[in-house]
């Protein structure tokens, strides 16, 4: 749909730009003209003057008004034909169509392409030659070459903008067009404010340097990077499941850090610890560094000796971070690999015979017309080859509403008892199971926003009442359980 969609556009545009005056300076007709002449032929189906006087005296007013309107709509459209059938317009506009074509042929060409992206890595070098305490010249010359690059890349947009157009069709089509937009006002506007001191430096221009990832579309005849690109956008949707399974892990196990480890990291007082878990930010990084393997057994030995050292009550607090680096180090980041290697068997076996039918194609191809889509395929967005996978919503079975068990619970409510029918019911009900839900993270928040160093403050008061509630619903909701299974 978007590839005919394309030409459909490119169809439109050389229409466009085709001349309207023949090499003697007379008009061509067009399509209006021609319908104006097949009207001339029939033209006794307008309405005369003679017909407007058997209408009432109001209607032929406003009718005589409405010709009026007509003729003085008339007039200014002739005069405005008249000036723009003028010999120097005709040659301004025929001028215009050529300068457009092209540019439209130049700004798709091989070699702007790769003159674009060799400014792009020139402009990358010289944001990576910054450094600290560098000589005056050298900044001097860096701000000349980043005002240089800067002019040079608003000509390419310009010249893109003149030539496609600056319709969603045209310039705006292309996400890395609509990208350089974005960085070269941005570029701008900041070289204008520090030039007026009106505000520091931010390195807008920076982002540029995204641009060299165009440089990877030279690799589509890469199979191999091809497909590894396919599996890692396949595998998206499963690795966004995982992500938040991760988070929910890292959540847990931070909160049950701070209940364990919170303000206890403070037994030597001659070295500040950077791994705590003292509050709710600093035990997620902990827990993240400990997923991670990066000097995680030192952060176990500083809980151990929070506990007293290797003796008895110290070495089962082991137990929390062996089982954090391992459940979130060997068995969660490894799926991440599980889903690659997965969906990468899965991309080869769907672009094989795919890659088949491109190299048929290619060998009935002419070098020049490669070369053409080559270069084309720089305003088009990314094809992404994505292959067909059940989603998870499909993989992972409905949850069933469990039925009343046989026999009584606690010996006095049997299977029809009201009160028992009734608390299966309300158990069962979403808008009960969606408040369980809220209290478990009004919970979880609770935790995370005590104060493990000061005990008695008054924010661990308040949080001591909250807890009294929480506890009381998890209550009920345990005995409305055990009253409806027993």
């Amino acid at each position: 749909m978007e590839e005919d969609l394309s030409g459909y556009m490119d169809w439109i545009t050389q229409a466009e730009d085709m001349d309207e005056f023949d090499e003697d300076g007379n008009r061509l007709a067009n399509l209006g003209d021609l319908s104006d002449k097949k009207k001339g032929k029939f033209g006794w189906f307008s309405h005369s003057n003679d017909t407007h006087a058997s209408l009432p005296a109001s209607e032929t007013a406003s009718t005589n008004t409405e010709n009026i309107d007509e003729e003085h709509t008339d007039c200014c459209a002739a005069c405005c034909a008249r000036m723009m059938n003028n010999s120097c317009c005709r040659t301004l506009r025929r001028w215009n169509r050529v300068c457009r074509r092209n540019c439209r042929v130049a700004v798709k060409s091989v070699t702007f392409y790769w003159l674009v992206l060799f400014l792009v890595f020139l402009n990358t070098i010289c944001s990576a030659s910054e450094h600290y305490d560098q000589p005056d010249w050298l900044t001097e010359v860096q701000d000349i070459a980043n005002k240089v690059l800067l002019s040079l890349f608003t000509v390419e947009m310009l010249l893109k903008m003149y030539a496609l157009g600056t319709s969603q069709t045209g310039y705006f089509k292309a996400f890395f067009n609509r990208f350089d937009f974005f960085v070269v006002c941005g570029g701008i506007t900041e070289t204008t404010l520090v030039e007026l001191e009106i505000m520091p430096p931010l390195g807008i221009s920076v982002l540029r340097c995204v641009r060299l990832l165009r440089i990877f579309k030279v690799t589509r005849h890469w199979t191999a990077l091809s497909n590894l690109v396919a599996s890692l956008l396949n595998s998206m949707k499963s690795i966004m499941s995982l992500l938040l399974l991760l988070f929910l892990f890292l959540i847990i196990f931070a909160l049950l850090g701070m209940q364990l480890f919170g303000g206890k990291f403070n037994f030597d007082e001659t070295q500040t610890k950077r791994s705590t878990f003292d509050t709710f930010s600093q035990a997620l990084l902990t827990c993240f560094q400990i997923l991670t393997g990066e000097d995680w057994n030192l952060v176990m030995y500083d809980g151990i000796m929070a506990y007293g050292g290797p003796v008895f009550p110290g070495m089962i607090i082991c137990i929390y971070f062996v089982i954090l680096f391992i459940c979130g180090n060997y068995i969660l980041l490894n799926v991440f690999l599980a889903i690659a290697v997965d969906n990468l068997g899965d991309a080869e076996s769907l672009n094989a015979p795919r890659d088949k039918k491109e190299e048929r194609k290619e060998d009935l191809v002419p070098v020049e017309e490669e070369e053409e889509n080559a270069a084309a395929e720089e305003e088009e967005e990314p094809e992404v080859p994505a292959g067909p996978r059940p989603p998870i919503s499909e993989l992972v079975k409905k949850e069933k509403i469990t039925p009343i068990p046989d026999g009584s619970a606690f010996f006095i409510f049997s299977k029809t008892n009201p009160i028992r029918v009734g608390c299966h019911k309300l158990i069962n009900h979403h808008i009960f199971t969606n408040l369980i839900l809220v209290f478990i993270m009004l919970s979880s928040v609770s935790l995370a926003a005590e104060d493990p160093i000061r005990n008695f403050s008054a924010r661990n008061i308040v949080l001591g009442y909250a807890d009294y509630v929480f506890t009381s619903m998890f209550t009920f909701e345990i005995m409305l359980k055990m009253t409806t299974y027993g």
